[in-house]
């Protein structure tokens, strides 16, 4: 082999290389990413509880440390004012299982009794959710799925 291509092969060698680094240096430092998110209320019935479910896919590379849902009603405090991740620390957690190399499939489920549902606001209601990925970077969403209670 020539000393000219040997040279060429070398630097192109050395400069993928680094750009594989780069990338993955860079995928690290992600977020965790939310996707299919969605809420489903039931309403009590008689003598039937109703309840609130809540899923979402949950991504980040280096896994998924926990998962927090809070629902709140949009003609409320909150929508003047954006939740916070400390706000989200009181959040109750969803249940996370495996669904993917670096995906986890959360659920949360509650139930509602006729005496909740009376007191609650009626109309348009939101679910924060905030996920922490294992390496500590988080992703708050305050409008990640909507219901509503009527």
């Amino acid at each position: 082999m020539s000393r000219r291509i040997a040279v060429s092969v070398t630097a192109g060698v050395v400069v993928l290389a680094g750009a594989g680094a780069f990338a993955l240096a860079y995928a690290g430092d992600q977020p965790p990413a939310l996707a299919h998110s969605t809420a489903r209320y039931t309403a009590p019935a008689g003598d039937s509880d109703g309840s609130l479910t809540f899923t979402t896919d949950v991504t980040a590379s280096p896994g998924v440390k926990s998962v927090k849902v809070l629902a709140w009603p949009e003609n409320s405090s909150l929508a003047k004012q954006k939740l916070t991740t400390k706000d989200m620390t009181a959040a109750e957690a969803a249940t996370c299982k495996p669904s993917g190399k670096d995906t986890v499939q959360c659920t949360y489920t509650t139930t509602v009794t006729s005496d909740e549902a009376a007191a609650s606001p009626h109309g348009a209601w939101h679910i924060a959710v905030l996920a922490e990925a294992k390496d500590g970077t988080t992703t708050l969403d305050n409008k990640a799925a909507d219901f509503t209670v009527r």
